[in-house]
């Protein structure tokens, strides 16, 4: 019976665990869950808990509560190893859970005990603040039901109180983390607290009170502690956070509870967003701030070309964002602009790569080194570079050992040497006395002190000191400012609530008006919320920190120390020098082809004036003089074409050079179109006059009109000058620059040369191009031609055509190599050049050497414009070579004739012995045959047809003898009468189809 009584108090306890150790199975046995609650068996089913008596070493199971129950004591438990549950001598409760806001009242305070949740069992102890009531009871239980067994109390303004009322403020300040800045910020904060509630002229009615939270610098962190500020007591009228991420988050969300947010160490652009965070303020300036200075510095060393490069965070970004705005507004251009998120190597690469002279570096401090050990690496340091850093990172930030890079302490020490850093002015230079009537020096000590004698190059947040300090001050002095406009209006500070617009409309209206002499110089908003400040500049130099200038954003006034130093001979160029080097054609060869062309255009004028001299004479009448003194005057505007082809800017000015193109184009076109084209039409006509039929021969062989030659070379030229006019007036040549790769000079400059070409350009160059050399290159073709299928045609009227033909030979194969050749040759204009002028030249001298010296050699030579006997028996020998070659070509087809005559003879007689033998076999098969056949019948005839043994039509009879031949054989007259017989050496070519038949 005792034993079952003690059985039953054991179940009634809420949740006892008993420790089973069971060492044979290396387990912990199951446990009992809670009164009202249950267990949550991780990766087991219904069955196998049923079944299951040991868990596994490390398996880990979660108490579940049943309605609004909650848990008390330990929620997750752990099989431990020696076979017991974690926190074993805790135990685990469902209980109910009373209402929260009993928790929290205002005016006053609230203690849980114990602290933890609301739960039956739970006692609150109320307290008001001073200069409060407390009105109800000062004590509440927590019931098995879930219930408070009291009202909650409230507490009321005590009229007859005069002493000093508290003002709550919630911090959050990084006592670590990535920024550690409450090691220092917060022992200024309280300093100035000290200060502000001893004065009697600011809040003499009120005592400010901080209620503080190491933040760790962390947003997640922030969340959980913001959440305690705001809901349990006091109510704080403030909040003050630090770092840039977690003051976004309480900016954020302090408008939801109408709170004003002061801010002493946020340097995020991106918190000046008033429509984002309309109650921010922040005594901490602006990461932006720097970037009027950096841009006044960009304008002192007239730099126009900056890079950059920046760590991915929010706060580099949006600086960055908005130095590129400011450099734009000043006709600064970013060049280069690349970024990294842990590892910088690839970026500084690019910065080498893209000739990154002026560098805006915009990380962390640890990134900071990790940047400049690849600078290191890249060279990318020295008298060509200048670095622009952020201030505020330690002094001595890039002799720190940092296993996370591979340089020594002297690699990073040589590669930040010289740059330049700007920092906000955090301590007021000015030995002065502010507001709170202690100079900047005072403060310093007054801090150490504080500190107990601290490293402050070990303590986070040193240098943002002043701005923690500050912010209190604007904080007290904004406060005392809405004292006498709330009381105007029925109202007081200590009423303030999460609720209360009015007041938080006063403080907002009094901090953005604050301006007052800190220890950390002028304390003024903007319209976003973010401090004006100084900004300090300065440089390394041999390893240490020189202040080399003062710069006021709002004054535009930068102060200048004059000791800036270089490494070089001054402030580095913002980039690699480029010289501008134009190529110009080679004057020698201009020169040495200019002679050729003179020489050229002399032979031109001596062919001319030959050609005239002697119109008279038949000879030179029969090879259409007029023709070919176009030909002569084409060649000589073609070869004047030369010189303007090689005047560039070395000779004229850039303005005159359109005009130059022009000249080309005209003299060139219109030279070839005279000169061409009246060799094109010789050939033209020629092949016209004797390519027709023979009854249409003759006609075109008594008469050629002078005009219709004269009529084609007009139509050649004027499609060419109706084309090069149209070119003109629509799309004009003008100058256009070709620029070539950057050369580096011989000697050691830190230039560049920009080697440049001119060329004659026009909007649609390829266009028109394509369409001349459609056009002339097809009529070279066709010369090519018609060249070919008159070579051996010969006449009186044009008897110079063979010597044209080949002159058409020669021109139309050097311009279809010289065209493409001149393209691909353009941007070499040496090359381009000497091509393009002696294939013009070669061509000019073959037309005229082809055309007429033959024509003056015959001249001189034979006489023929001294004896008109001589003329007569010159035509006579001309047409004897005419018969000639007519009797040669008669002679050829012949030739050709007799072959096929032959062949067919041995094929006939071929034919002859196959039927001979067939006969002869068949007399031998007759009698043996007869025989056997009916004798009634009709013998059938000993001789064949006659017309199966005929020869072929056109051949004589065969001269064998008859009596070896059937008797058809001999008897063929009347198929092959005497006349007849043809002749081998008269045959006609209409008798040769007869012998395929």
């Amino acid at each position: 019976m005792a034993r079952l009584l003690f059985l039953i108090i054991l179940y009634a306890l809420p949740s006892p665990v008993v420790p089973i150790h069971n060492s044979s199975t290396g387990g912990c046995a199951i446990i009992r869950p809670p009164r009202d609650g249950g267990i949550r068996y991780r990766g087991l089913t219904q069955e196998q808990i049923r079944s299951v008596q040991i868990l596994p070493v490390d398996y880990e199971i979660e108490y579940i509560c049943r309605g609004n129950r909650v848990i008390v004591g330990p929620k997750v438990r752990k099989c431990l190893p020696n076979g017991t549950w974690t926190d074993i001598a805790q135990h685990s409760r469902c209980l109910l859970l009373c209402p929260r806001v009993w928790t929290s009242l205002e005016n006053g305070r609230v203690t849980v005990k114990p602290p933890g949740p609301p739960v039956e069992g739970t006692v609150l102890h109320y307290s008001c603040h001073a200069g409060f009531i407390l009105e109800g009871r000062n004590i509440s239980h927590c019931t098995k039901l879930g219930k408070w067994d009291a009202p909650k109390p409230t507490c009321l303004y005590d009229r007859n109180y005069t002493g000093k009322k508290k003002l709550y403020i919630g911090a959050l300040f990084p006592m670590s983390g990535g920024w550690p800045g409450g090691q220092a910020c917060m022992p200024s904060a309280q300093m100035a607290l000290d200060l502000v509630n001893n004065r009697s002229d600011i809040l003499p009615d009120y005592e400010l009170e901080l209620i503080h939270y190491d933040s760790m610098c962390d947003p997640g962190e922030a969340t959980k502690l913001l959440y305690d500020l705001l809901y349990t007591e006091p109510i704080k009228i403030v909040l003050m956070p630090g770092c840039s991420g977690v003051s976004t988050l309480v900016a954020e969300a302090a408008r939801m509870w109408n709170l004003i947010v002061l801010s002493y160490g946020s340097s995020s652009p991106a918190l000046s967003n008033r429509q984002r965070f309309p109650t921010f303020f922040r005594t901490h300036p602006s990461a932006t701030l720097h970037n009027p200075t950096r841009v006044q510095l960009f304008q002192k060393w007239k730099w126009t070309r900056i890079a950059t490069i920046q760590q991915t965070t929010e706060v580099f970004t949006s600086t960055l964002d908005d130095l590129e705005q400011r450099t734009k507004e000043a006709g600064i251009e970013i060049s280069v602009r690349q970024s990294f998120l842990t590892d910088p190597a690839v970026a500084v690469k690019n910065l080498k790569r893209q000739d990154a002279r002026i560098i805006v570096g915009l990380f962390y401090e640890t990134e900071a080194r990790k940047v400049f050990c690849e600078v290191f690496k890249e060279k990318l340091y020295g008298k060509k570079y200048v670095w622009f850093l952020i201030g505020w990172y330690a002094d001595n930030w890039f002799k720190i050992k940092d296993p996370a890079i591979n340089c020594t302490v002297e690699n990073m020490t040589e590669a930040v040497e010289g740059h330049v850093t700007t920092e906000i002015v955090m301590l007021n230079p000015e030995t002065v006395r502010g507001v709170s009537n202690m100079t900047s020096q005072e403060f310093i000590a007054a801090l150490m002190s504080r500190l107990g004698g601290m490293n402050p190059e070990e303590t986070g947040g040193f240098q943002e000191a002043p701005l923690a300090y500050d912010a209190v001050w604007a904080l007290a002095l904004a406060l005392n400012k809405t004292v006498a406009p709330l009381k105007a209006k029925g109202r007081r500070l200590e009423d303030f609530n999460y609720n209360n617009h009015d007041i938080t409309s006063e403080i907002y209206r009094a901090l953005n008006t604050s301006s007052f002499e800190g220890v950390s110089g002028q304390v003024v908003f903007d319209a976003q919320g973010s401090r004006m400040a100084m900004t300090l500049i300065e440089q390394l130099q041999g390893g240490s920190y020189k202040k080399i200038g003062y710069y006021d954003s709002s004054q535009k006034n930068l102060s200048w120390f004059g000791n800036d130093v270089w490494i070089g001979a001054g402030p580095p160029a913002d980039r690699t020098v480029v010289i501008e080097e134009y190529r110009f054609l080679s004057q020698k060869l201009f020169a040495a082809v200019s002679v050729f062309a003179g020489l050229g255009i002399l032979l031109g004028i001596v062919c001319l004036t030959f050609n005239i001299y002697n119109g008279n004479v038949r000879y030179i009448q029969n090879s259409q003089p007029y023709l070919n003194n176009m030909t002569a005057v084409g060649c000589m505007m073609a070869l004047a074409a030369v010189f303007p082809l090689g005047i560039d800017g070395h000779h004229v000015h850039r303005s005159q050079f359109p005009v130059v193109c022009q000249f080309r184009l005209w003299l060139l076109g219109l030279g070839f179109s005279l000169a061409y084209g009246s060799m094109f039409t010789k050939i033209w006509w020629v092949h016209t006059l004797f390519t027709k039929k023979e009854e249409k021969k003759e006609k075109k062989k008594q008469h050629l009109e002078p005009w219709k030659l004269y009529a084609t070379v007009g139509v050649l030229l004027a499609i060419d000058f109706l084309s090069l006019m149209i070119w003109q007036i629509v799309d004009p040549l003008h100058i256009t620059v070709e620029k070539f790769t950057k050369e580096a000079p011989k000697e050691d400059l830190d230039v560049l040369i920009q080697p440049l070409l001119e060329h004659c350009n026009s909007e649609k160059m390829n266009t028109w191009l394509g369409v001349v050399y459609g056009y002339k290159g097809l009529l070279l073709l066709l010369g090519i031609f018609l060249a070919y299928e008159t070579k051996s045609v010969s006449t009186e009227k044009i008897n110079d055509h063979r010597a044209v033909g080949m002159a058409i030979y020669n021109v139309a194969v050097l311009c279809l190599i010289t065209a493409p050749v001149t393209m691909i040759l353009s941007s070499q204009q040496d090359a381009s050049f000497a091509f393009a002028s002696l294939a013009i030249v070669f061509s000019a001298y073959i037309t005229l050497v082809v055309l007429f010296v033959p024509k003056m050699r015959r001249l001189i030579t034979r006489g023929e414009w001294q004896s008109e006997q001589q003329d007569t028996l010159k035509t006579g020998s001309s047409t004897n070579n005419n018969d000639e070659e007519k009797s040669r070509q008669l002679e050829r087809e012949n030739r050709e004739l007799q072959k096929i005559i032959q062949e067919k003879e041995e094929r006939v007689s071929a034919l002859r012995n196959q039927l001979a033998e067939r006969q002869a076999l068949r007399n031998r098969r007759r009698p043996s045959t007869g025989q056997n056949q009916n004798h009634n019948a009709p013998l059938p005839s000993s001789q064949p047809d006659p017309k199966s043994l005929l020869p072929p039509p056109g051949y004589p009879n065969p001269t064998t003898d008859n009596h070896s031949l059937p008797p058809s054989f001999s008897n063929s007259s009347n198929l092959y009468p005497a006349d007849s017989k043809m002749s081998r050496n008269h045959c006609h070519n209409s008798q040769i189809p007869l012998l395929y038949k």
